[in-house]
C-alpha cells in the first residue's frame, strides 16, 4: 500500500472539522474499520500569526515574546491531526476521544519568524483497558533542520479485550504537601483557550455535551493544563527539551488546582493536584 499524502495550504478550519466529527459520530454515516489508513498531513511555509500568538499566550498565562512558548506548536498541528482523525474511514469517532499523554521534544529555540513546515501521520493503534490508543505523531521543520517533534496519545473508551480485568486497587486519597501556587481555572478561561486552539470539543465547552460523555462539568483541556504549568518555570527551560506530560483525572470547571514545580538532576519534575484529596490531574517532567 502506498502512503497517502495530503498537502496543504493552510491549516484546516476547526470549524468545518468538527461538524464532520460530530458527523462521524452519527452510526449510519460511519464505516469504522479495525486499521489505521496509511495517511500524512504536510503544511510547508506556514507563518505564524502573532495575534493569534498573543491569543494563546493569553489563554495559558505564557510570555508574549520573538521565540514560540514550548507547547505552542501543538496548537498549530492540532487541525492536522484532526483533519486524520475525522476522516470516514478511521477507527473510531473523534468526538469524545480523549487525550492521555504527550510528549513533546524541542530541538531548539522557533522564532516567531521563521517559516515553519509540518507533518502528522497517526500510528499505533492499540489495545489498553480503557479502550483504544492511538499516537498522533507531528514533526516541524524549518528548511530541513527537525526543531520540533511531538506524540500525542488518544484514549477512545470502549469496550477491549482487556476490558473488564481486575480494577487497581483506589489508592486511599492523601493530604497534598503545599503547593508552589494555586492555580485557578474556569468556564471563560477555558473558552477563550478553545478559540485559541481551535480545541471546540464539547467537553470543554459545553455542560449538555459534557454530561453526554460522562463528565458531570465541562473539562479543561489537557493542553491547556500542560501550558499553564509552565508559566511557573518559564525562563528556565531549556532551548533543548523534552516534555513528558500524563493527564490524570480531568479538571472540572471551574477549580482551583495546586500547582508544584521541583528542580532535579537534568531539569523538573511538575504537577497539577487536586487540593484536598490530592490525587493528580497532570503529572510532568522536563528534562
Amino acid at each position: 500500500m502506498m502512503t497517502q499524502r495530503i498537502s496543504l495550504t493552510e491549516p484546516p478550519k476547526n470549524s468545518k472539522l468538527f461538524v464532520k466529527a460530530a458527523l462521524g459520530a452519527v452510526p449510519l454515516l460511519s464505516q469504522r474499520r479495525a486499521s489505521l489508513p496509511d495517511r500524512v498531513v504536510r503544511l510547508e511555509g506556514f507563518r505564524v500569526d502573532p495575534d493569534h500568538l498573543a491569543a494563546y499566550c493569553r489563554a495559558t498565562g505564557l510570555r508574549f515574546g520573538d521565540s514560540l512558548p514550548l507547547t505552542y506548536p501543538f496548537v498549530l498541528s492540532f487541525p492536522l491531526a484532526m483533519q486524520l482523525v475525522v476522516a470516514r474511514d478511521f477507527p473510531f469517532v473523534a468526538v469524545g476521544a480523549v487525550h492521555a499523554e504527550n510528549t513533546i521534544e524541542r530541538a531548539r529555540e522557533i522564532s516567531v519568524a521563521e517559516p515553519l513546515d509540518f507533518e502528522t501521520h497517526i500510528e499505533n493503534l492499540r489495545e489498553h483497558p480503557k479502550g483504544l490508543l492511538v499516537d498522533a505523531i507531528t514533526e516541524v521543520k524549518v528548511g530541513r533542520e527537525q526543531v520540533w517533534r511531538q506524540v500525542t496519545t488518544f484514549l477512545h473508551q470502549q469496550k477491549t479485550s482487556l476490558s473488564g480485568g481486575p480494577k487497581p486497587e483506589p489508592k486511599p486519597d492523601e493530604v497534598p504537601p503545599p503547593p508552589l501556587r494555586a492555580l485557578r481555572v474556569d468556564q471563560k478561561m477555558i473558552n477563550r483557550y478553545a478559540a485559541a486552539s481551535g480545541d471546540h470539543n464539547p467537553i470543554h465547552t459545553s455542560a449538555l455535551g459534557a454530561k453526554a460523555f460522562g463528565f458531570p462539568k465541562p473539562i479543561a483541556h489537557g493542553m491547556w493544563s500542560a501550558a499553564a504549568i509552565l508559566g511557573s518555570i518559564e525562563g528556565r527551560i531549556p532551548e533543548k527539551s523534552t516534555y513528558t506530560v500524563k493527564f490524570g483525572k480531568p479538571i472540572l470547571l471551574p477549580s482551583t488546582v495546586n500547582m508544584y514545580a521541583d528542580q532535579v538532576a537534568g531539569g523538573w519534575d511538575l504537577a497539577l493536584k487536586h487540593p484536598k484529596k490530592g490525587y493528580p490531574h497532570l503529572t510532568a517532567t522536563l528534562r
